[in-house]
């Protein structure tokens, strides 16, 4: 019998608690054939790409194979990247919320390992972790693999790519023989079969077919375009289109940064991310995007590894991706969860043959577009503007408006269609320059991309210290401390950086707040 709802499988009742308050009513088509084959204990290669919901699929049989009463490792996953060994984590939390006892904890380059240490010692039953912090803590001897149950590889294909094999194998020698062994990986390549082969045990091959992966609600388009005129393209679609959160893909990190302060300079609120970004500076541009605060993400493929956000309505592929796996993957982070989306292209010369490779590999059609001119960008934004003035005329009441225009008709000695479009006109203006003052009003002060550096009057000397600086900052504001980047103090001075959107507002709060019972001076920095 096919197995299609988590309550048909003996799973523990506060794992099905969980499932239920996340919102799972089926199973997808890899959690559906993978689920049942690890709760019986064999060893599985499962082929499955993002978005399918994959982390269920191994995460659920690891936490009901778990006993929370031993407070050793029982479980690790190995994952390419920092974002993805967060995600997954997070994830494995909310599965096993109800489940009192077991501790998950992600473990990855830039964050303190001296931290990841006193949470090991305290007692850990998952560990969530990239390769290279896996094989610090096997060098430290702070992690023990004797109690080890189930060793899992998230994303295997791409940790290979990557070059973490030789760390791959040196910790699954190390995991005890009698475990189970669990691959997940978006291809079949050989040396994913040839870890298969020496680390696995009459290992059972799991995928799911390409039809199952397509999003058919996405609408994809390219733009042909000359390399010189890729900005501007790209923000004729924003402005038209104008969706609520966008992510744009390079492919390199360079090109992130440049296009990043490109967007920026034009007033677009946009942050970017790669690999080498500190953690801490990932966490605030995701956090940032989450909320709503950031409207564009522009990243690189591996960086855009475990982002899930449900509301994005456009991806733009600002480069053509250098894999055809990678159009699918960029693609899928759009039309989730049932709603539509959108995909654009800026296409460079030849760069049209690579892009008919793609649409053969997805069996998809991707549309040639007009590049919209000025005169479209502006028609639509218009629209859209007298669309919602549409819609107050028939749904709401604005009587008492009506007649406070007619008095000024009458005092002015307009016409009705003067008050209509000056007023279009000036809606239209404020669009296109609110944002760009919020961004030009600080120039450059020598921070880090989408941080704003400020001078404040005390250092040393009045016997400040940082953490006096991040407490004032983060509880006058209401602004999570974590999210506040470097301070460096001086004598009689001292400089920290706030995220650019917050900016305005700590300056204005602090102006009127005290550290250390002392009246502060607060200003944008000047760069030396």
């Amino acid at each position: 019998m096919k197995v299609t709802k988590f309550e048909e499988l003996e799973l523990n009742p506060s794992i099905l608690r969980a499932v239920e308050d996340m919102g799972f009513e089926e199973m997808s088509p890899i959690q559906a054939k993978a689920i049942p084959v690890i709760l019986e204990g064999k060893d599985v290669i499962g082929q499955a790409q993002t978005g399918t919901g994959k982390t269920a699929a191994f995460g659920i049989p690891l936490l009901q194979k778990v006993d929370p009463k031993i407070k050793s490792l029982q479980g690790l996953v190995l994952c390419p990247t920092r974002e993805l060994a967060i995600q997954v984590a997070e994830e494995f939390r909310k599965l096993g919320k109800y489940m009192h006892g077991i501790k998950v904890l992600p473990v990855y380059g830039g964050q303190e390992i001296s931290k990841q240490i006193r949470s090991l010692k305290s007692g850990v039953q998952i560990i969530i972790g990239t390769p290279g912090r896996v094989m610090d803590h096997m060098r430290r001897k702070t992690v023990k693999f004797d109690n080890i149950r189930m060793a899992i590889l998230d994303e295997a294909d791409e940790m290979l790519n990557m070059g973490f094999r030789e760390d791959i194998e040196t910790i699954l020698s190390q995991v005890p023989e009698e475990r189970q062994t669990i691959m997940f990986s978006a291809t079949m390549a050989k040396p994913i079969l040839e870890i298969a082969r020496t680390y696995q045990k009459n290992h059972e091959i799991i995928k799911v077919v390409k039809k199952e992966l397509t999003v058919p609600k996405i609408e994809q388009y390219y733009y042909e375009v000359s390399p010189r005129n890729k900005d501007e393209v790209l923000s004729r679609l924003l402005d038209m289109y104008n969706p609520k959160l966008s992510l744009v893909f390079c492919n390199t990190k360079r090109k992130v940064d440049e296009l990043t302060a490109t967007l920026q300079g034009r007033g677009y609120f946009a942050e970017g991310l790669h690999g080498d970004l500190k953690q801490q500076q990932r966490d605030r541009v995701m956090h940032s995007f989450r909320n709503g605060k950031t409207d564009i993400l522009v990243a690189t493929d591996v960086a855009a590894r475990g982002i899930d956000v449900d509301d994005v309505e456009a991806v733009f592929n600002y480069d053509v991706p250098q894999d055809d796996e990678y159009y699918v993957h960029r693609i899928g982070r759009t039309g989730r969860a049932g709603r539509e989306g959108r995909a654009f292209t800026l296409v460079v010369g030849r760069e049209v043959f690579k892009l008919r490779d793609i649409q053969r590999y997805c069996k998809t059609k991707i549309k040639l577009q007009p590049i919209p001119s000025i005169n479209d960008v502006t028609a639509v934004k218009a629209e859209k503007i007298l669309e919602k003035v549409k819609n107050i005329i028939e749904t709401e009441d604005h009587i008492k408006m009506i007649d406070l225009v007619e008095d000024k008709i009458n005092d002015y000695g307009f016409t009705a269609l003067d008050m209509a479009s000056a007023f279009l006109k000036m809606v239209m203006g404020d669009e296109n320059g609110k944002e760009e003052r919020d961004y030009e009003d600080f120039g450059d002060t020598g921070a880090e991309v989408g941080m704003v550096r400020l001078f404040i009057n005390l250092g040393r000397k009045q016997n400040v210290r940082p953490g006096d600086i991040l407490g004032a900052i983060a509880g006058e504001t209401g602004m999570p401390g974590k999210l506040i980047g470097t301070i460096d103090m001086y004598d009689k001075y001292t400089f920290v950086e706030v995220p650019r959107e917050y900016a305005s507002e700590v300056i204005q709060v602090m102006k009127t707040a005290k550290i250390k019972g002392k009246t502060i001076n607060i200003e944008p920095a000047n760069r030396k």
